[in-house]
């Protein structure tokens, strides 16, 4: 199979699909690797690596497409790659499609193969291709939300970690899951006061034992979401439904309640974001402000800490991708957790979430083999 690695072209995104060693690793299994020039260079990977690696350089993303039997990417096509979409093509990238109506719609028009790395399931269960970046978007969401506290950008004026004689500042995490895990690591150790909230008890048990009572723990309530933003600081939305469009825990009426200047980082931004007055921006132009309340809502923050992520996020894809190349859309059907990660194929939407979310009909892809 020839395997395509474009550049990736969303706002500020330095990611790029393969490493030279995970390009390798498709050679070394007798498949061919393209790579659109240049497109390392923002994660630290050269063209020569790639051409010691055994991959192919090509001039320009075009060509990638064109000769590409699989592309695997980061991001999610945008609407100028659209044109290069063909029947057959298989696509293996991060998707988000419960809230991008036109790709979806792009993506079953041409008939391509596209399986989703956010819905692939583990063996042992989990979101083994979405963890990495949930790690690092958790991570990244209390230091970039510490930022944007600064008076300079607009916030409250805010250090988390307060000084001695002066109180702390207040971080509410909204879902106790692989983001949430991350934000809280990162607000304790800061030595800011945090709480999360979240519907799963078993979890927040969990997070009270492993944080040893740093931290609070709240059952997640329209209540106990109010009366925790009135206190925030800094809100972090962390809310996850695979596949599946957020759900909106806080809404343009909580704004009210909240103190002026204080920040929200919504991390569900891919997904739809959990705070109705979301919507995404770039690194370019990260935050907005809605009734006194700064909202940073980046839908690729780890593209900004591009060799991390670059290495994290390969080192969970590379044995879904080999499988990919090997099989086709046929190894979906012997490993059901890649086949959680198809969402459209043949013409159809093969993942509920996603025809749940934009009212298309749902085809069962175990028929469709």
């Amino acid at each position: 199979m020839v395997i395509g690695v474009p550049r990736e072209i969303k706002n500020n995104e330095f990611r790029v699909g393969l490493t030279p060693g995970a390009a390798n690793a498709y050679v070394r299994t007798g498949h061919a690797v393209l790579v659109e020039e240049g497109a390392g260079l923002g994660s630290g990977f050269t063209d020569q690596e790639y051409l010691d690696a055994g991959a192919q350089i090509e001039a320009g993303a075009a060509a990638v497409w064109e000769k590409a039997d699989m592309i695997v990417k980061v991001k999610e096509p945008v609407e100028c790659e659209y044109r290069y979409f063909k029947k057959g093509l298989l696509l293996y990238t991060y998707l988000h499609l419960a809230a991008d109506a036109p790709l979806t719609k792009a993506l079953m028009d041409a008939e391509v193969t596209a399986v989703a790395y956010e819905t692939i399931v583990g063996r042992k269960g989990g979101l083994p291709c979405l963890a990495p970046m949930s790690e690092i978007a958790g991570r990244m969401a209390v230091q970039e939300g510490a930022k944007y506290l600064e008076k300079t950008y607009g916030g409250r004026g805010v250090l988390l970690a307060g000084v001695p004689g002066v109180e702390k500042g207040n971080v509410v995490v909204l879902g106790g899951g692989n983001v949430g895990t991350n934000a809280c690591k990162i607000a304790v150790g800061m030595g800011a006061n945090v709480t999360v909230l979240d519907v799963n008890l078993e979890r927040l048990i969990y997070l009270d034992d492993i944080f040893d009572k740093r931290i609070t723990t709240l059952y997640s309530t329209r209540e106990n979401i109010r009366k925790a933003v009135a206190e925030a600081d800094l809100v972090v939305g962390c809310v996850l439904l695979p596949g599946r469009a957020a759900p909106k825990l806080l809404l343009k009426e909580d704004l009210a309640v909240m103190k002026p200047g204080a920040v929200i980082v919504d991390v569900a931004v891919d997904q739809g974001g959990c705070v109705e007055t979301t919507h995404a921006t770039t690194h370019d132009d990260p935050v907005f402000v809605v009734d006194g309340i700064v909202h940073y809502c980046v839908a690729n923050m780890p593209g900004a800490v591009a060799r991390t992520a670059t290495l994290a996020l390969g080192n969970a894809t590379l044995p879904y991708g080999l499988m990919l190349a090997e099989k086709g859309a046929a190894a979906c059907r012997e490993d059901k957790g890649l086949l959680a990660g198809l969402n459209c194929y043949q013409g159809k939407c093969t993942f509920p979430g996603v025809a749940e979310a934009l009212g298309l009909s749902y085809t069962d892809p175990e028929q469709m083999f």
